[in-house]
């Protein structure tokens, strides 16, 4: 089993609780407007390919990052792209992680999410193995997550009610995109769906970044924003 690896974090603070090591997996099926990384949306163009005991071993070398005091203080996030699109890989890279004590954080826009087999029945496999799920909400509005995204969000919310089904602890976050992202009434919509949730534990929201815009230009995709 081999993963496609687009690139390394060694030291993220942003991405899960403590000190980071940040795995960005290549491939992902939505295409937002926003997207500060498309050069990680071909699933064939990763620059480096790892076995999960590979990528672990890696990773386990800054382990003393992990730790202050002597106690837990961060782990390993495997983000993207999408991530669930190499859910194979990242079930197996976790089970190695949990095999040494170490937390792991799966952060996901959840666009490959489905209760259908043979997906669901891996996914729950991944849950396992799971510490914290960070999820993107990118828009309540099936419409407007359409036109932001080029998908339609019913599995995503779908995911986020599974979460909350198995009581897995979840942060939740929103990129604030004015004129996209920002509009009172979807937000209250956004809250009262986060309210009807029975286990989230943390609310981030992102500003607006232009990164995308020079990434995408290189590969030459046109800036949207």
């Amino acid at each position: 089993m081999i993963g496609k690896i687009h690139s390394i974090e060694t030291f993220g603070l942003v991405d899960g609780p403590g000190v980071r090591y940040v795995l960005f997996l290549q491939g992902c099926n939505m295409r937002c407007k926003y997207c500060h990384n498309p050069e990680t949306w071909d699933p064939a163009a990763e620059k480096m390919s790892l076995s999960p005991q590979q990528m672990f071993d890696k990773a386990y070398r800054y382990r003393n990052y992990w730790t202050k005091k002597g106690q837990p203080n961060g782990g390993i996030t495997v983000s993207g792209g999408e991530p669930l699109l190499q859910i194979d890989f990242v079930t197996e890279f976790f089970s190695i992680a949990k095999a040494h004590g170490v937390h792991t954080t799966l952060d996901s826009c959840g666009s490959a999410f489905s209760r259908k087999e043979p997906f669901f029945s891996k996914f729950q496999k991944l849950m396992e193995v799971t510490d914290l799920v960070m999820l993107d909400l990118k828009q309540t509005d099936s419409e407007k997550h359409k036109e932001l995204t080029g998908r339609d969000n019913a599995n995503i919310l779908d995911m986020a009610r599974y979460l909350s089904e198995i009581r897995k602890p979840m942060w939740i976050r929103r990129v604030l995109v004015p004129g996209l992202t920002d509009d009172p009434a979807e937000l209250q919509q956004l809250k009262d769906f986060i309210d009807s949730l029975s286990l989230w534990r943390r609310w981030r929201s992102c500003r607006t970044i232009r990164w995308g815009s020079l990434s995408g230009k290189n590969l030459g995709i046109e800036y949207p924003l």
